[in-house]
């Protein structure tokens, strides 16, 4: 069969997702989930015309004054009487402007002896914000907006306590093969410490799920049915290594034992050839490669993009931006290329700088990373200078 290439693999990864489930949270439970109902304000802000800053509120025609001060109005602590010819309130920043002022004069423009008040610059902006200058009730924050801190604060002002949001993915991830340890155990002899799954499950968190990592699996079919026996429930099941066709992957053989739709076994890329994708009941299911490097960009290339597209994101792929070459960079084979690469300013902007490692075992070498420069399969010899795509990477 054939690779797909790595549009193609997103494409049929994401029409794994099911339409997304709402349900009702606090707007401090609300952060970055995806508003699936437009959301309606309670509230006109402000609810009355407000004093900008700290000064005299005053009738215009009266000035420069001198004006009896008749008043004091403060957040909070208004005043509901109005205004007469040649008088003054004393106003305080967000304060309710008292009948009959139509000018805020800050203070540092006035000149004060007792009760009277004298503005002593001419006066051009009212310096008074008017009733609903912010947002009025009935005003809409439209469904399917990502919410950030700002978003939460409108609402909140806008006296909406609870949202409508895509559920949070649950995520199972498991890891397997007799060379795992867990962390803080002693390796045997041909053994490794797992990092994979905490990598994996972290990367699933970040882009929004609630994410568990199933204990690892050795390599029997009685293992692993009893880890997908674990993982019941689970929107996504993700399995780390034994996706490939050697004799002692079991993963793909017991997954589709278990009735696993596949929709596709490898793709034209690297690192990461080996990628397994489909429905495994109601759920989707993704085999990420055992190589770190490779299950950690699969991870954020496939994993993170479908996740999000389970919680609503109208665009769940990553950001590609664009930077200058720093060196020539020869022809790109078959396989659409994702190379590790670091970061700089200059006077062209933004210069991206490959490594020259690109060994998908080294951990380190991600660790350092900023970026991932998008190399397309059978991409030409370039020039340094050309402007390039990369993924930035998470500091």
């Amino acid at each position: 069969m054939t690779a797909l290439s790595v549009d193609q693999a997103l494409a049929l990864v994401l029409g794994l997702a099911r339409a997304p489930q709402p349900e009702l949270v606090g707007l401090a439970d609300a952060l970055g989930r995806v508003l699936l109902a437009d959301a309606v304000s309670q509230m006109t802000q402000p609810p009355f015309d407000a004093a900008a800053m700290d000064g005299y509120a005053v009738r215009r025609a009266d000035l420069p004054g001198p004006l009896r001060v008749v008043a004091e109005a403060a957040a909070g602590r208004g005043w509901d009487g109005a205004l007469g010819q040649g008088e003054a309130a004393r106003i305080f920043t967000g304060a309710a402007v008292p009948e009959g002022a139509d000018v805020v004069v800050m203070q540092e423009d006035t000149a004060r002896d007792g009760d009277l008040v004298t503005v002593t610059v001419p006066q051009g902006r009212s310096n008074i914000r008017p009733r609903g200058n912010d947002f009025s009730a009935g005003d809409v924050v439209a469904s399917g907006r990502v919410l950030s801190a700002v978003d939460l604060a409108l609402l909140a002002a806008m006296n909406v306590p609870q949202v409508t949001v895509g559920r949070r993915p649950r995520v199972a991830v498991l890891a397997g093969g007799d060379e795992l340890v867990a962390p803080g155990e002693v390796p045997g002899p041909g053994q490794i410490i797992s990092s994979n799954d905490l990598a994996v499950a972290a990367l699933a968190r970040e882009a929004g799920a609630e994410a568990r990592i199933l204990p690892l699996a050795r390599d029997t079919e009685t293992s692993l049915r009893e880890a997908f026996a674990a993982a019941a429930g689970a929107d996504l099941v993700v399995t780390i290594g034994g996706a490939s066709v050697g004799d002692h992957d079991l993963i793909a053989r017991v997954a589709a034992d278990l009735g696993m739709e596949r929709a596709f076994h490898r793709i034209a890329m690297r690192p990461g050839r080996p990628l397994m994708a489909g429905r495994l009941g109601e759920g989707a299911m993704l085999g990420l490669p055992g190589n770190p490097v490779s299950a950690i960009v699969t991870a954020m290339l496939f994993m993170q993009p479908l996740i999000r597209a389970m919680q609503g994101h109208a665009a769940p792929q990553p950001v590609v931006r664009h930077a200058a070459l720093a060196a020539d960079l020869p022809p790109e084979g078959g396989r659409q290329h994702y190379l590790r690469a670091a970061l700089r300013e200059d006077g062209r902007g933004t210069v991206i700088a490959p490594f020259g490692d690109q060994d998908s075992a080294r951990l380190a070498l991600l660790s350092q990373a900023q970026a991932l420069l998008v190399r397309p399969a059978g991409d030409p010899a370039r020039r340094a200078g050309e402007l390039m795509p990369y993924i930035p990477l998470p500091r």
